[in-house]
């Protein structure tokens, strides 16, 4: 697939994934803590992004669905904020399929996907490289939640960042404020962020979400345990770990665990990982915002909203923003 990226004439490649050591180290670190925890972006190895993508169209999962109607019916409003001949950058670009709603509409001189997840990028960049042959691709296999060493190799122009999906709420506030402030050094003084945001709604709503009815999501959960497997070649075993997911109204958060169903000792790269029956390992936040909370995090990391566009249930909203004045 890397040939088949390079033989397109508007696609460029950049490796810049993180050393295979100092992710098992970080990985291993989450499972030695107490509690125990893991980032979500071990979730999307190449199994892991196509289950992802079968859960975006559940119908249960509301957010991808009310998203895109977003995107499509304000496309042109849209454009008109972010720019034609802007660098669209995309962090967790995963499958690039939402900006295919509006790149017609936007026609950005540059398009950077930005994903950890090197097979599946190098598929999605391929892919949208065929469909847009006037599109110049620059597709960067990094992770965005790391040091971006990547900046000074994207294309000369002024910089909008494309964040859907509400990826922010996975991040705690304080480290969303961070990545925030990331990006408005990124786009300087002219650029932009489109960004999507999960609003804050009714438990039962968001329950229902993360705990489909055939089981996508807990599938989706389980199998970071072969991730792990693989990474810290470790023996966990999925059929000893259940799914678990629940909305914490106190933290306004939607929590995702995967909890031992018996006590457990798991050899994991050298170590032997305990687990008490019933004890769980962390592996997502998802934050819900109301539009002035998400506005005042983003004011704090200096960045202001200059317009909102929402869906007819008020359940998703997307923002475009601008560093403060």
């Amino acid at each position: 697939m890397e040939q088949a990226t390079r033989a397109l004439p508007n696609v460029t490649y950049l490796d810049q994934q993180p050393r295979a050591v100092d992710s098992r180290d970080e990985l291993l670190e989450g499972l030695l803590a107490s509690p125990k925890s893991i980032d979500p972006k071990w979730f999307y190895d190449e199994a892991g992004s196509a289950l992802f993508e079968e859960i975006t169209r559940l119908p249960e999962y509301y957010p991808t669905r009310t998203e895109v109607d977003i995107l499509s019916t304000h496309r042109e409003a849209i454009a008109r904020c972010c720019g034609r001949d802007c660098v669209l950058i995309e962090p967790g670009s995963g499958s690039s399929e939402k900006v295919r709603l509006f790149l017609d509409t936007l026609r950005p001189a540059a398009y950077v996907p930005v994903d950890i997840s090197a097979e599946f990028l190098f598929e999605s960049a391929a892919q949208l490289g065929v469909e847009y042959p006037w599109l110049h691709i620059q597709a960067v296999c990094a992770d965005f939640n790391g040091d971006w060493t990547f900046i000074d190799a994207l294309p000369a122009g002024r910089r909008v960042v494309f964040y859907p999906g509400s990826t922010i709420g996975n991040l705690e506030p304080a480290d969303a404020e961070s990545f925030l402030r990331r990006i408005r050094r990124l786009i300087d003084t002219d650029g932009g962020l489109l960004i999507g945001v999960d609003l804050h709604k009714s438990g039962d709503r968001l329950h229902d979400a993360y705990n489909d009815s055939k089981g996508v999501t807990a599938r989706f959960n389980l199998n970071v345990l072969q991730r792990i497997n693989t990474e810290l070649d470790a023996e966990f075993d999925e059929t000893m770990f259940s799914h678990r997911a629940f909305y914490n109204g106190d933290a306004r958060r939607v929590e995702m665990h995967l909890v031992s169903d018996v006590e457990q000792s798991v050899r994991c790269d050298g170590e032997r990982i305990a687990f008490r029956e019933g004890e769980s390992i962390h592996t997502e936040n998802s934050y819900k915002y109301t539009v002035e909370s998400f506005s005042e995090l983003a004011n704090r990391a200096g960045l202001a909203l200059r317009e909102s566009w929402f869906d007819e249930e008020q359940l998703f909203s997307v923002h475009y923003l601008t560093a403060e004045d």
